[in-house]
């Protein structure tokens, strides 16, 4: 850690994302904190943080970006039945609290969680001034899948997602993909690759691409306030 750049709490400021490391991919600058300022600072910038509870705050933008845009999405015909029938419903932003708890539990194939206490309490202050936002997916009233992430101009940031049954994970992206559709939204930020992703039509691009196309989307005008699933699927 000690070749990456230290933050300064009492200064707002990051370095050039081109001077992220390329191993690990990305890494970009290390301490700081996770102030509303800050957070949507870095976010504006093609960066956010990613870290566990044993290390320090760890700021990253890598090299190639997993984005979906929403005009290409992808919704495979199994995935159309399921959204077809009743056993799934889906709300947007009625339980942020128990999406970002269910996403920070701890996985079985994996040693802790980045989603610290620190970082649930920071996105919930983003999410009390409607800036983060959640979709959830109830199967008998019990929630069994959602995601969460954030909204900046005609961009959104996924974070992370959950999901206790089968497709539930990938119904609240898809839901909220053709939403964000409707609304105008023209990038969703997935950040890293995954087949779950590729299969429903994300793909990767260079930073510099990334930047240029949050640079146009960043201050265009977005969707404000709590969010409600306007889509009659």
């Amino acid at each position: 850690m000690n070749q990456l750049p230290a933050l300064d709490d009492s200064e707002l400021a990051f370095p050039p994302v081109e001077t992220a490391l390329k191993d690990p991919d990305g890494l970009l600058a290390v301490g700081g904190n996770l102030s509303t300022q800050r957070l949507l600072l870095a976010y504006s910038l093609g960066i956010f943080p990613w870290y566990q509870d044993d290390l320090p705050i760890l700021w990253w933008s890598p090299g190639t970006r997993m984005v979906l845009i929403p005009d290409q999405l992808h919704v495979s015909r199994s995935m159309r039945k399921v959204m077809k029938s009743s056993a799934f419903e889906v709300s947007f932003d009625e339980a942020f609290e128990a999406v970002i708890g269910q996403c920070a539990a701890v996985r079985e194939f994996a040693e802790g969680t980045w989603i610290t206490p620190e970082m649930q309490a920071a996105y919930r202050e983003l999410h009390e001034l409607g800036v983060a936002h959640s979709v959830e997916v109830w199967e008998n009233n019990e929630l069994v899948g959602g995601l969460y992430g954030i909204a900046m101009g005609q961009a959104f940031f996924g974070e992370s997602m959950f999901s206790t049954r089968s497709n539930a994970s990938k119904l609240a992206l898809i839901t909220l993909t053709q939403q964000l559709k409707d609304w105008g939204y023209q990038m969703i930020d997935c950040q890293v690759p995954s087949e779950h992703l590729h299969s429903l039509g994300a793909a990767e691009i260079a930073r510099p691409d990334f930047m240029r196309e949050l640079a146009r989307l960043k201050d265009l005008p977005g969707r404000t306030g709590k969010w409600v699933l306007e889509r009659g699927e």
